[in-house]
């Protein structure tokens, strides 16, 4: 003991045993934290490529939406010979009728946006504000629209979309739906969220 009465060993003691709960408590601390940086199996779940059977669908039925990929409500749609032909027949009063803006792979970017014709895979939320597009598939006059001709329709802003999802003219929504990075594994197994080799 020193002079004025202070236990030299009981405080270096006291400053050893200090420092190692203090470092054992910032690495308690920093471990959650830098842990949290590494998305959770949740996020990568919904993330992941999806697979559906599109082996029942018939043409002229939609299946969807199913909020499946990425939290994303999916569109599949069959399309029936019929509204393959009329597909393209009022172009002219679509906002993007060649898809020129960026909202699908380069192997969707062609007339029916799709890479089989008859098969069209969309993200189902209207690029206006998030809604969910109704599927609306007859060709004849609607209340929205007296030259309907099949297509998608948003009853919550008045937002309409062709049988490809291309937007069309003077309605809220700026840009054509989304189509996702898709590919077949097979004549019937679609698998949404890859492109399977096609980029």
């Amino acid at each position: 003991m020193s002079d004025d009465g202070v236990n030299q060993g009981r405080r270096n003691f006291l400053i050893g045993a200090t420092s190692v709960v203090g470092t054992a408590g910032v690495i308690g601390v920093a471990v959650p934290f830098v842990a949290s940086f590494n998305p959770s199996a949740r996020t990568l779940a919904a993330g992941a490529p999806i697979k559906i059977d599109i082996s029942k669908l018939i043409p002229g039925e939609l299946l969807g939406p199913m909020p499946a990929w990425r939290d994303k409500p999916v569109f599949v749609l069959m399309r029936t010979e019929e509204m393959l032909a009329k597909l393209n027949s009022s172009n002219q009063r679509l906002a993007d009728p060649d898809s020129d803006r960026q909202q699908q792979p380069h192997y969707a970017k062609n007339e029916t946006r799709s890479i089989r014709p008859e098969v069209l895979v969309l993200i189902g939320i209207c690029t206006h504000l998030s809604c969910s597009p109704k599927f609306r598939p007859d060709i004849k006059p609607q209340a929205f629209d007296p030259n309907w001709i099949g297509g998608f329709y948003c009853p919550c802003h008045g937002s309409k979309f062709d049988l490809a999802g291309r937007v069309y003219s003077g309605v809220p929504a700026p840009s054509n739906l989304e189509v996702p990075p898709h590919y077949y594994e097979s004549d019937s197994v679609l698998v949404i969220g890859e492109d399977g080799g096609l980029a």
